[in-house]
């Protein structure tokens, strides 16, 4: 049949030649832009994906960049402190020194004094000074703010870390359930016998000898031991009517040992006893009195007051006090969500603020202070130094190991995260241009081919003519 009102051979060819067109035309834009998806209709479940995968390398890139970051503060800080920790290595050298009085002259103690002072200064510039992008690191401002802490049931906190709520505070639950204890060896007599005696007193921090004469009684001996309970660690007292002498410290570490050389007396060694201590009901490691507490929430140190250590019944066993803020927070995920977030408190290294209620602080050391070298309790000064010396020590460690164990660890994470995310979504959104180059040619060919086929349809209907010519 032949009709001329409709060409179906040149809507046919019209309709292929469309398609073929489009397809080159969506071949050359893949080209162009290097992407398979270039809008939601190109593969509307493919793009959903793909832009899930970009919100994800967006978030790792920048987790990257937090890290780095946080790397480079806590290296400003990690500085600082290892010039505190040279000062107070000075101080110790002059300390060690002016105890030396046998050997020295006023004037020359004095002149080590005077260069305590000006490394004390120096100690409390470095605090003050020491700063990161306008935020202060070592002045206390990036330590934790407490409230409601009994100083009657805890002389010191130190509060490593503690993750708290956007906004909101963290209670801290301290239970004692067993007691902390000295260690104790009793004397029952009530003295010396007929005969002269000597014993020796042993405990933590050394051991010394005494004498005592015919018939002296347990007050006298309290007292000698008293005397000497700096370089023994034994202290003694006399308690209805026995003599009991006991390590200065608690814990299981500590002992006390009592040794007769001659005459009559009492032989023993005890060690003390742990208190036992929950945390927010976490079981805590214990020192002594010292309880320590590392969860992913809160990583925290106690050193208990006396006599709550050694009280395990009723509501006087329990204390609690609120984290009320403070510390450090750093983002290192992918995600702003509390598992992506760490926490690290910084606490002041200010001569005011190191070393401790309990043994003392550095500021003490002072020309005006108690514990000053011309002052010549240079034992006590010794003990804060070693006091100050630990703290800072053990800051730079915590800092060491926070940069190692913790953004280190989680840069090469991401990184590889990275990776593996960046691949999955090219897989699915970039171009394959030897693909789309292979069928960009054979659309063009196509294309060609149908505007030859749609000439030739066209040119059908001509044929009619020569049906009316006859």
């Amino acid at each position: 049949m032949s009709r001329i009102n409709t060409n179906i051979g040149s809507l046919q060819a019209m309709h292929r030649l469309t398609k073929n067109q489009g397809d080159l035309s969506t071949r050359l834009q893949r080209l162009s832009t290097g992407l398979k998806i270039n809008s939601g209709k190109d593969a509307p479940a493919g793009l959903i994906a793909s832009e899930t995968l970009r919100s994800e390398v967006a978030g790792i890139n920048q987790a990257v960049d937090n890290s780095q970051r946080a790397n480079n503060v806590l290296n400003t800080a990690e500085g600082a402190l290892g010039e505190v920790s040279n000062l107070l290595l000075e101080v110790q050298s002059l300390t060690n020194q002016a105890a030396n009085s046998g050997a020295l002259s006023p004037q020359e103690i004095a002149a080590n004094q005077l260069q305590v002072d000006a490394i004390l200064n120096s100690i409390n510039r470095v605090s003050n000074t020491t700063q990161f992008n306008g935020v202060k690191l070592l002045n206390g401002g990036l330590d934790y703010a407490t409230s409601g802490i009994s100083s009657a049931k805890i002389d010191v906190a130190q509060i490593n870390a503690a993750k708290i709520p956007d906004n909101g505070t963290l209670n801290v639950a301290v239970q004692v359930t067993a007691s902390a204890k000295v260690g104790t060896v009793e004397f029952t007599a009530s003295g010396i016998g007929g005969a002269p005696a000597t014993i020796e007193i042993s405990g933590n921090t050394g051991t010394e000898q005494l004498s005592f004469g015919a018939s002296a009684k347990n007050s006298a001996i309290a007292y000698a031991i008293n005397q000497l309970k700096e370089s023994t660690g034994v202290s003694a007292s006399v308690v209805a009517g026995k003599l009991d002498m006991y390590s200065t410290e608690f814990g299981s570490r500590q002992f006390v040992s009592v040794k007769t050389i001659s005459g009559t007396f009492v032989d023993g060694k005890v060690f003390g006893a742990d208190a036992t201590v929950n945390i927010n009901g976490s079981k805590a490691s214990v020192d002594g009195r010292t309880a320590t507490v590392r969860t992913g929430d809160l990583d925290m140190s106690l050193t208990l007051d006396q006599a709550f250590a050694q009280t395990t019944a009723g509501a006087g066993s329990t204390t609690n006090f609120t984290i009320t803020g403070g510390g450090a927070k750093f983002q290192l995920g992918e995600k702003v969500e509390r598992p992506s977030q760490v926490h690290l408190g910084v606490a002041s290294v200010a001569t005011t603020k190191l070393g401790n209620q309990v043994t003392g602080y550095l500021s003490s050391l002072a020309s005006d202070g108690p514990n000053s070298l011309v002052g010549g309790n240079t034992i006590k000064g010794q003990k804060i130094l070693d006091a100050s010396i630990k703290q800072v020590a053990e800051l730079r460690g915590r800092i060491g190991a926070f940069q190692k164990d913790v953004i280190e660890t989680n840069v090469n994470t991401l990184n590889v995260a990275l990776e593996n995310v960046t691949a999955a979504e090219s897989s699915i959104r970039d171009a394959d241009f030897a693909e789309e180059t292979s069928q960009m040619t054979r659309a063009q060919i196509l294309v060609q081919a149908n505007t030859s086929v749609l000439s030739q349809a066209n040119s059908s209907p001509q044929n009619v003519l020569s049906l009316i010519g006859r």
